[in-house]
Protein backbone atom coordinates (compact mmCIF):
# COMPACT_ATOMS: atom_id res chain seq x y z
CA UNK A 1 0.00 0.00 0.00
CA UNK A 2 1.46 3.25 -0.82
CA UNK A 3 0.48 6.24 0.54
CA UNK A 4 -0.45 9.50 -1.39
CA UNK A 5 0.75 11.79 1.73
CA UNK A 6 1.44 10.02 4.57
CA UNK A 7 1.75 13.50 6.69
CA UNK A 8 1.03 14.02 10.76
CA UNK A 9 -3.01 14.26 9.50
CA UNK A 10 -3.25 10.93 8.04
CA UNK A 11 -1.86 8.91 11.03
CA UNK A 12 -4.01 8.46 14.36
CA UNK A 13 -3.05 7.87 17.82
CA UNK A 14 -3.65 4.11 17.65
CA UNK A 15 -0.81 3.73 15.21
CA UNK A 16 -2.81 3.82 12.16
CA UNK A 17 -2.77 5.48 8.33
CA UNK A 18 -5.50 6.72 6.30
CA UNK A 19 -5.56 7.97 3.00
CA UNK A 20 -8.86 8.54 1.30
CA UNK A 21 -7.21 10.31 -1.68
CA UNK A 22 -3.88 9.75 -3.75
CA UNK A 23 -3.32 5.94 -2.43
CA UNK A 24 -2.84 3.34 -4.67
CA UNK A 25 -1.18 -0.45 -4.38
CA UNK A 26 1.82 -1.61 -5.65
CA UNK A 27 2.13 -4.26 -8.22
CA UNK A 28 5.74 -4.66 -9.81
CA UNK A 29 8.07 -4.16 -6.48
CA UNK A 30 9.77 -0.99 -6.37
CA UNK A 31 10.39 0.89 -3.40
CA UNK A 32 10.72 3.74 -4.71
CA UNK A 33 7.25 3.47 -6.19
CA UNK A 34 5.32 6.99 -5.64
CA UNK A 35 1.63 7.59 -6.94
CA UNK A 36 0.46 11.05 -5.78
CA UNK A 37 0.89 13.91 -8.34
CA UNK A 38 1.97 16.14 -5.77
CA UNK A 39 5.00 13.76 -4.52
CA UNK A 40 7.60 14.87 -6.89
CA UNK A 41 10.45 14.37 -4.53
CA UNK A 42 9.67 11.09 -3.74
CA UNK A 43 9.12 11.82 0.25
CA UNK A 44 6.01 9.28 0.54
CA UNK A 45 7.69 6.64 -1.51
CA UNK A 46 6.80 2.91 -0.05
CA UNK A 47 10.62 2.69 0.93
CA UNK A 48 9.97 5.86 3.03
CA UNK A 49 7.31 4.85 4.89
CA UNK A 50 9.04 4.22 7.90
CA UNK A 51 10.86 6.84 7.93
CA UNK A 52 8.28 8.80 7.66
CA UNK A 53 6.18 7.44 10.67
CA UNK A 54 8.78 8.72 12.83
CA UNK A 55 8.69 11.67 11.55
CA UNK A 56 5.47 12.21 12.22
CA UNK A 57 6.02 10.90 15.87
CA UNK A 58 8.17 12.81 16.26
CA UNK A 59 5.57 15.96 15.81
CA UNK A 60 3.86 14.18 18.33
CA UNK A 61 6.32 14.13 20.48
CA UNK A 62 6.98 17.91 20.35
CA UNK A 63 3.25 18.95 20.88
CA UNK A 64 3.40 16.77 24.25
CA UNK A 65 7.01 17.99 25.72
CA UNK A 66 5.15 20.21 28.47
CA UNK A 67 3.30 17.18 29.49
CA UNK A 68 6.15 15.01 29.79
CA UNK A 69 8.60 16.81 32.05
CA UNK A 70 8.71 20.44 33.83
CA UNK A 71 11.79 20.20 32.89
CA UNK A 72 12.01 20.95 28.96
CA UNK A 73 15.59 19.81 28.68
CA UNK A 74 14.85 16.16 30.33
CA UNK A 75 11.31 16.24 28.19
CA UNK A 76 13.05 16.19 25.25
CA UNK A 77 15.47 13.70 26.64
CA UNK A 78 12.86 11.55 27.21
CA UNK A 79 11.22 12.39 24.40
CA UNK A 80 14.26 11.50 22.32
CA UNK A 81 14.66 8.36 23.96
CA UNK A 82 11.78 6.59 22.78
CA UNK A 83 11.29 7.97 19.85
CA UNK A 84 14.84 6.64 18.60
CA UNK A 85 13.33 2.98 19.71
CA UNK A 86 10.44 3.31 16.34
CA UNK A 87 13.05 2.44 13.92
CA UNK A 88 14.31 -1.14 15.56
CA UNK A 89 11.10 -2.12 17.05
CA UNK A 90 9.17 -1.34 13.20
CA UNK A 91 12.37 -3.12 11.28
CA UNK A 92 11.63 -6.23 13.99
CA UNK A 93 7.86 -6.27 13.44
CA UNK A 94 8.38 -5.74 9.68
CA UNK A 95 10.77 -9.06 9.74
CA UNK A 96 8.69 -11.30 11.71
CA UNK A 97 5.39 -10.25 9.13
CA UNK A 98 8.08 -11.24 6.46
CA UNK A 99 8.65 -14.95 8.77
CA UNK A 100 5.00 -15.18 8.37
CA UNK A 101 4.39 -14.45 4.40
CA UNK A 102 7.35 -17.05 3.87
CA UNK A 103 6.14 -19.87 6.40
CA UNK A 104 9.36 -19.57 8.78
CA UNK A 105 8.48 -20.34 12.58
CA UNK A 106 11.27 -18.93 14.98
CA UNK A 107 13.81 -16.61 14.49
CA UNK A 108 17.40 -17.71 12.48
CA UNK A 109 20.23 -15.53 12.00
CA UNK A 110 20.02 -15.44 7.93
CA UNK A 111 16.30 -14.42 7.55
CA UNK A 112 16.53 -10.81 7.07
CA UNK A 113 19.13 -11.43 4.25
CA UNK A 114 16.65 -14.29 2.71
CA UNK A 115 14.41 -11.85 2.88
CA UNK A 116 16.26 -8.66 1.62
CA UNK A 117 17.64 -11.25 -1.27
CA UNK A 118 13.77 -11.97 -2.30
CA UNK A 119 13.08 -8.61 -2.30
CA UNK A 120 16.07 -7.11 -4.27
CA UNK A 121 15.41 -9.87 -6.83
CA UNK A 122 11.64 -9.04 -7.23
CA UNK A 123 13.18 -5.53 -7.68
CA UNK A 124 15.53 -6.29 -10.23
CA UNK A 125 13.10 -8.27 -12.05
CA UNK A 126 10.03 -5.98 -12.21
CA UNK A 127 7.99 -9.28 -10.27
CA UNK A 128 4.66 -8.51 -9.07
CA UNK A 129 5.29 -8.17 -5.27
CA UNK A 130 1.52 -9.73 -4.42
CA UNK A 131 1.33 -12.66 -7.16
CA UNK A 132 5.14 -13.74 -5.96
CA UNK A 133 4.18 -14.25 -2.33
CA UNK A 134 1.10 -15.93 -3.68
CA UNK A 135 3.21 -18.04 -6.01
CA UNK A 136 5.21 -19.05 -2.77
CA UNK A 137 2.00 -20.01 -0.62
CA UNK A 138 0.70 -22.01 -3.12
CA UNK A 139 4.02 -23.58 -4.09
CA UNK A 140 2.26 -25.41 -7.74
CA UNK A 141 4.17 -26.04 -10.80
CA UNK A 142 4.44 -22.76 -12.78
CA UNK A 143 4.63 -21.68 -16.56
CA UNK A 144 6.17 -18.38 -15.61
CA UNK A 145 9.69 -18.02 -16.63
CA UNK A 146 10.53 -15.24 -14.32
CA UNK A 147 10.50 -17.85 -11.27
CA UNK A 148 12.86 -20.32 -13.42
CA UNK A 149 15.39 -18.16 -13.60
CA UNK A 150 18.91 -19.35 -11.70
CA UNK A 151 18.62 -16.94 -9.15
CA UNK A 152 15.30 -17.14 -8.25
CA UNK A 153 15.67 -21.74 -8.02
CA UNK A 154 19.01 -20.56 -5.99
CA UNK A 155 16.87 -18.62 -3.58
CA UNK A 156 14.29 -20.98 -3.71
CA UNK A 157 16.51 -23.97 -2.60
CA UNK A 158 17.53 -21.36 0.61
CA UNK A 159 14.13 -21.08 1.11
CA UNK A 160 12.91 -24.42 1.56
CA UNK A 161 16.15 -25.16 3.85
CA UNK A 162 15.27 -22.42 6.12
CA UNK A 163 11.66 -23.92 6.11
CA UNK A 164 13.04 -27.17 7.07
CA UNK A 165 14.63 -25.44 10.40
CA UNK A 166 10.97 -24.80 11.18
CA UNK A 167 9.75 -26.97 15.00
CA UNK A 168 6.59 -27.61 12.77
CA UNK A 169 4.67 -29.10 10.27
CA UNK A 170 4.62 -28.65 7.14
CA UNK A 171 1.37 -28.14 6.85
CA UNK A 172 1.41 -25.17 9.51
CA UNK A 173 3.95 -23.48 7.33
CA UNK A 174 1.61 -23.44 4.17
CA UNK A 175 -1.60 -22.87 6.58
CA UNK A 176 0.11 -19.58 7.46
CA UNK A 177 1.34 -18.16 3.83
CA UNK A 178 -2.26 -18.83 3.32
CA UNK A 179 -3.26 -16.85 5.75
CA UNK A 180 -0.52 -13.96 4.78
CA UNK A 181 -0.70 -13.82 1.74
CA UNK A 182 -3.69 -12.82 -0.20
CA UNK A 183 -4.90 -14.05 -3.62
CA UNK A 184 -6.24 -10.67 -4.56
CA UNK A 185 -5.95 -7.07 -3.89
CA UNK A 186 -7.63 -4.09 -5.08
CA UNK A 187 -5.19 -3.19 -8.09
CA UNK A 188 -5.10 0.21 -9.51
CA UNK A 189 -6.24 -0.72 -12.61
CA UNK A 190 -9.16 -2.78 -12.00
CA UNK A 191 -9.98 0.24 -9.15
CA UNK A 192 -10.06 2.72 -12.23
CA UNK A 193 -12.08 0.12 -14.29
CA UNK A 194 -14.98 -0.32 -11.70
CA UNK A 195 -15.02 3.94 -11.27
CA UNK A 196 -15.51 4.10 -15.02
CA UNK A 197 -18.48 2.05 -15.01
CA UNK A 198 -20.24 3.37 -12.09
CA UNK A 199 -19.79 6.73 -13.85
CA UNK A 200 -21.69 4.77 -16.73
CA UNK A 201 -24.30 4.22 -14.54
CA UNK A 202 -22.97 0.24 -14.57
CA UNK A 203 -22.13 -0.90 -10.54
CA UNK A 204 -21.81 -4.91 -11.60
CA UNK A 205 -17.91 -4.57 -11.73
CA UNK A 206 -18.19 -2.90 -7.98
CA UNK A 207 -19.81 -5.29 -6.73
CA UNK A 208 -17.80 -7.82 -7.63
CA UNK A 209 -14.95 -6.55 -6.94
CA UNK A 210 -16.05 -5.55 -3.15
CA UNK A 211 -17.25 -9.30 -2.59
CA UNK A 212 -13.95 -10.68 -4.23
CA UNK A 213 -11.82 -8.56 -1.97
CA UNK A 214 -14.24 -9.14 1.27
CA UNK A 215 -11.90 -13.18 0.87
CA UNK A 216 -9.09 -11.50 0.02
CA UNK A 217 -6.47 -14.59 0.77
CA UNK A 218 -9.39 -17.32 -0.51
CA UNK A 219 -7.63 -18.11 -3.86
CA UNK A 220 -9.67 -19.91 -7.35
CA UNK A 221 -9.68 -19.83 -10.48
CA UNK A 222 -12.31 -17.26 -11.13
CA UNK A 223 -9.81 -14.91 -9.71
CA UNK A 224 -7.53 -14.53 -12.68
CA UNK A 225 -8.74 -11.51 -13.92
CA UNK A 226 -8.50 -9.85 -10.67
CA UNK A 227 -5.05 -10.85 -10.26
CA UNK A 228 -3.59 -9.80 -13.23
CA UNK A 229 -0.67 -7.22 -13.43
CA UNK A 230 -1.49 -4.16 -15.33
CA UNK A 231 -0.39 -4.15 -18.84
CA UNK A 232 1.81 -1.20 -19.68
CA UNK A 233 -1.41 0.74 -21.13
CA UNK A 234 -3.29 -0.26 -17.82
CA UNK A 235 -0.67 0.96 -15.34
CA UNK A 236 -1.86 3.90 -12.87
CA UNK A 237 0.77 6.38 -12.71
CA UNK A 238 0.12 9.01 -11.07
CA UNK A 239 -3.07 9.78 -8.21
CA UNK A 240 -4.48 12.84 -7.07
CA UNK A 241 -6.19 14.22 -3.70
CA UNK A 242 -9.51 13.61 -6.22
CA UNK A 243 -9.29 10.23 -6.83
Amino acid sequence: FIHGVMNTDNMTLSGETIDYGPCAFIDEYDPNTVFSSIDRMGRYAFANQPQIAQWNLTRLAEALLPLIDPDLDKSIQLAEENLNLFLKLYEDKFLNMMRQKLGLFGAQKGDHKLVSDLLDWMHKNNADYTNTFRHLAEQKETTHEIYKSKIFVEWNKRWRARQEQNKMPVKAALNLMEKTNPAVIPRNHNVEMVLDSAHEGNLDPLHNLLRIIKNPYKGGPHLQNYQSPPSPSQRVYQTFCGT
